[in-house]
């Protein structure tokens, strides 16, 4: 699946966009669209449901890194944020905290990544008062969106780097806020372009190899990312490089990361010597744990 053939499909047919995605997902895998569009309800409901619960919450994660800051967000007044950002970034640092204290999450696209599509959805249900049809068929185009850098290049950050992860992350909240308020698939492309291309070449550098630091706040500086480039698109800005060969320059990009930039925990910020003295406690807490 490349997301240009998706499009002329599209611009030959007038049909509605979601329908085409899934349309074409039964083509290459054989499955039922009806059934796949359940399943797609299903994980964008439990990430609904995932996300008015630990709204704002507090958490105990495995190395206590993370776990307090979607509750100090909850607790801040924003000062230039708009309700919509601010919902976005709660909801994100709570879900990504949510997964570092091994709670209930989609992997969308992965784990790490686990709180940008809930941020935007969130905000969307709960600001906007969208309605779960109109989101549920932004939410397929989103799935196609990741479905095409899943096929072309790749999600695993050991593999491309952070940017496989929360790039992928960022391109489908975008693709997700693009069409729920446009219905335009050629906007939706410009919109998950200009994501990807704004995180192209983040490594992938987790403190200790928890999914903890810097993961946690990246999934909320990400949601920003998208409702930015969201509203690039909408505004009818255009991305010079189309989506397709982004993906493609996402993967290059990935395969010429070193090891130490692709979630070894061996290089960037996880080699600070901060990092390195925090890795040390959080082993001797471990272990001292195991001893009790």
């Amino acid at each position: 699946m490349v997301f240009s053939d998706l499009l002329t499909i599209w611009r030959n047919t007038g049909l509605e966009f979601s329908e085409i995605i899934l349309a074409q997902e039964m083509m290459e895998t054989g499955r039922d669209p009806v059934i796949v569009k359940q399943a797609l309800k299903r994980l964008m409901m439990v990430m609904l449901e995932e996300a008015e619960r630990n709204f704002g919450k507090s958490f105990e994660t495995l190395t206590g890194l993370t776990g307090k800051n979607a509750s100090k967000m909850y607790m801040s007044k924003p000062r230039v944020l708009s309700e919509f950002n601010w919902v976005a970034t709660v909801t994100a640092l709570s879900m990504a905290e949510s997964n570092a204290a091994m709670g209930r999450i989609v992997a969308c696209p992965t784990a790490g990544s686990c709180g940008v599509m809930p941020g935007m959805l969130y905000a969307l249900k709960s600001v906007e008062k969208a309605n779960d049809e109109d989101l549920l068929r932004a939410f397929v185009v989103a799935s196609g969106v990741g479905n095409v850098v899943a096929k072309k290049a790749t999600l695993s950050g050991a593999a491309g780097g952070c940017q496989a992860e929360i790039g992928t992350a960022t391109a489908m909240a975008a693709a997700l806020m693009t069409y729920y308020f446009s219905q335009n698939p050629e906007a939706v492309g410009h919109a998950s372009a200009l994501a990807l291309k704004s995180l192209m070449g983040l490594v992938c550098d987790p403190v200790g190899g928890f999914v903890e630091v810097p993961c946690v706040k990246r999934n909320a500086s990400a949601v920003n990312v998208a409702i930015a480039c969201a509203e690039m698109a909408l505004a009818g800005i255009e991305s010079a490089i189309p989506f397709d060969e982004v993906v493609e320059a996402m993967y290059h990009v990935g395969r010429s990361l070193p090891e130490s930039l692709r979630e070894t925990g061996l290089g960037g910020i996880a080699a600070t010597r901060t990092a390195q003295k925090l890795v040390e406690s959080i082993h001797k807490n471990l272990n001292s744990g195991s001893e009790t």
